[in-house]
């Protein structure tokens, strides 16, 4: 045989062979020999309902172009939608009180796993906090009580001493963390010499007390501030159309309205306070309310947007309100997860509603509500809620509860200024998506079905198959 045709078959076998070697590293599971994927790698956190998963990181998938019958959430970065504020929690005074109540070092473990960024922290960038007391407090109180039959109209004993025993040391603690954390300021009541019937449950505010009120807020933002506190935004009052908590007030949108106008907004302007004003804060079932707020041009002037709870109505409230006024901002609040209820049922209702209820319907921002209790739902005022579960339970031990569960699987992947784009609701797969400012994107989805579920993620022509149990939770980043 001749010898160049020897190195010509050593050679032709060798280039066969090396081709074969080639095409077999570049295949990824399932896919067989077909075209290399060339999307980014799909990671995964899950939470069960049955707690067998909490959110628990799953194994990398590539992306590509099999094909199945399975139904598909698609994911648009071409449509875009509102930016994001930030997901976190009420930080009640209860909770700081309780927080208060670790070792140092437990306190600021706990802190950075809420607040901090690393790869096993959650990023909390939202917390609302009560101006005054709120029901989750240990007793009531306002910055400038008084005894009874007196007042104080120059507020000249104005003091935030009672927060500065927790609230206040913890809040610094957060802010050292993360000096970018967004803080909302929410009042139950204000002092009750303010009020028509001399109650720190129930009432109204007096006409005459209107200027004195609105001085108040500037007070407290400027007296937080100075130390150390930025205080980004405020609403005039908790749950105005409900009177029954202890501490809470009555405002009617008309009085909203008037307060705003004519004594808060201009009483803001003139200390050259940039702390934003939102209105209503209270149930998705009277949208009515901030639309009445917006709809008094001089009230509107002041007025960044709306806060909503969601224990009446319907979420789809904030796009009614979005509707009648696109320009101003949309916030939900509040939502509690109660001592008797169960982790599954919480975990997805509140996922389909809160999370990507809101976001899906114009809102910045979703917040549950308490941070922390200790393990018999105090502290509380008496006539206060006696059920309501922080997302974490401080007792001899932490335990970390479902709300935990609910904002972390946002907070965790969703920073501030991440922009929600398209996607669409496949069958019982609730879903939400957004790019963050990295370019990352984030799907967050929920099986809100009677059955587990596969389905495909599909972006820029390429998809990825995974799936969900029943009122499981999977998020998604890529």
């Amino acid at each position: 045989m001749p010898l160049r045709f020897v190195i010509f078959v050593f050679l032709l076998f060798g280039l066969l062979s090396l081709q074969s070697n080639c095409s077999k590293s570049g295949s990824s599971p399932g896919q067989g020999n077909s075209t290399p994927p060339t999307g980014a790698a799909l990671s995964t956190w899950i939470t069960n309902g049955d707690k067998s998963a909490l959110l628990q990181k799953q194994n990398d998938q590539n992306f590509g172009t099999v094909s199945n019958s399975y139904s598909t959430i698609e994911v648009d970065t071409t449509q875009t939608f509102q930016s994001v504020d930030g997901f976190g929690y009420a930080l009640t005074g209860g909770s700081a009180y309780v927080i208060n109540l670790l070792s140092a070092t437990d306190k600021s473990n706990l802190l950075q796993e809420l607040f901090g960024t690393g790869s096993n922290s959650n990023a909390v960038s939202y917390l609302r906090i009560s101006i005054g007391a709120s029901d989750l407090n240990a007793s009531v109180f306002s910055y400038d009580d008084m005894p009874p039959g007196q007042t104080d109209v120059n507020l000249t004993q104005f003091s935030l001493s009672q927060d500065t025993v927790d609230l206040i040391p913890v809040l610094k603690q957060i802010l050292a963390i993360n000096p970018n954390i967004k803080i909302l300021g929410s009042p139950w009541s204000p002092p009750v010499w303010m009020k028509d019937y001399g109650s720190s449950v129930g009432g109204s505010l007096l006409p005459q007390y209107y200027d004195a009120y609105a001085h108040y807020f500037v007070k407290y933002i400027q007296q937080m501030q100075a130390k150390g506190i930025t205080v980004k935004a405020i609403t005039p009052q908790n749950e105005p159309l409900y009177g029954g908590n202890n501490p809470s007030m009555v405002m009617t949108a008309d009085q909203e309205a008037s307060f705003i106008k004519n004594n808060l907004g201009p009483a803001f302007q003139s200390a050259g306070i940039s702390t934003k004003i939102i209105v209503y804060d209270h149930n998705c079932d009277k949208p009515d309310y901030p639309i009445t707020v917006l709809n008094d041009a001089a009230a509107r002037a002041f007025v960044d947007g709306s806060a909503f709870h969601l224990y009446a109505g319907d979420i789809s409230a904030l796009t009614a309100v979005h509707n009648a006024y696109p320009d101003k901002n949309l916030y939900f609040t509040e939502q509690w997860t109660g001592a008797n209820a169960s982790f599954d049922g919480d975990l997805r209702w509140h996922v389909k509603n809160v999370i990507i209820g809101t976001v899906r319907n114009w809102g910045r921002v979703a917040l549950e509500w308490n941070l922390a209790s200790d393990p018999n739902y105090a502290p509380h005022t008496l006539g206060g809620c006696t059920e309501c579960k922080g997302a974490v339970t401080i007792g001899k031990t932490i335990t970390r509860n479902v709300s935990y569960y609910i904002v972390a699987h946002a907070s965790r992947f969703v920073p501030p200024g991440s922009v929600r784009i398209a996607s669409n609701i496949s069958g019982s797969l609730y879903n939400v998506a957004f790019k963050t400012p990295a370019g990352k994107k984030v799907l967050i989805v929920v099986n809100d079905g009677t059955v587990s579920t596969s389905f495909n993620i599909k972006f820029n022509g390429q998809w990825v198959t995974t799936g969900l149990a029943v009122g499981s939770v999977g998020t998604y980043v890529w």
